[in-house]
């Protein structure tokens, strides 16, 4: 079942970069955009993900926190949060879970038979846990648009 805009957004609990397990409700009270990746040291994720760096400062104006997650191990995770200096946790769904939960599952990846990687999307979640912007690319090439992200930002109270 997906994840919809008016949903609870589903828990998770993922391990970070240090292998710490960070949880849905440690953000709670704060609006939170959640991006997922198809993959670390790909082209278009590094666009995105130093796209979001970029826009932090932004976004903490408004309240909001960043995540990005994807189903790479948390140490590819770490090295290239650490070669792209991102200033936001990188949670790693190696087990699959979250991007079952929030069904944007992205089967054979890159054409690779079996590899399950996470479609490009994002989702707005307000303070209280509940979705209320979802974009979800069926492409792995094309990224998300920043200015929707900060605009529906900015219409959560």
């Amino acid at each position: 079942m997906a994840a919809e805009v008016e949903d609870k957004a589903p828990d998770f609990e993922l391990l970070d970069v240090e292998r710490n397990k960070r949880t849905l409700g440690e953000f709670s009270g704060s609006k939170l955009v959640i991006a997922f990746y198809p993959g670390a040291f790909t082209s278009v994720c590094t666009q995105e993900m130093c796209a979001l760096r970029d826009s932090l400062a932004r976004f903490n104006e408004m309240n909001a926190t960043v995540v990005g997650i994807s189903v790479n191990d948390p140490f590819s995770n770490k090295a290239f949060s650490d070669q792209n200096q991102l200033n936001f946790p990188l949670l790693s769904d190696y087990a699959r879970r979250a991007v079952t939960d929030y069904d944007v599952a992205l089967n054979d990846f890159a054409g690779m038979s079996g590899y399950t990687a996470a479609k490009r999307s994002v989702f707005v979640v307000d303070g209280e846990g509940t979705i209320r912007y979802k974009w979800v690319s069926e492409d792995p090439g094309v990224e998300p648009n920043y200015d929707d992200i900060a605009e529906k930002l900015r219409e959560i109270a």
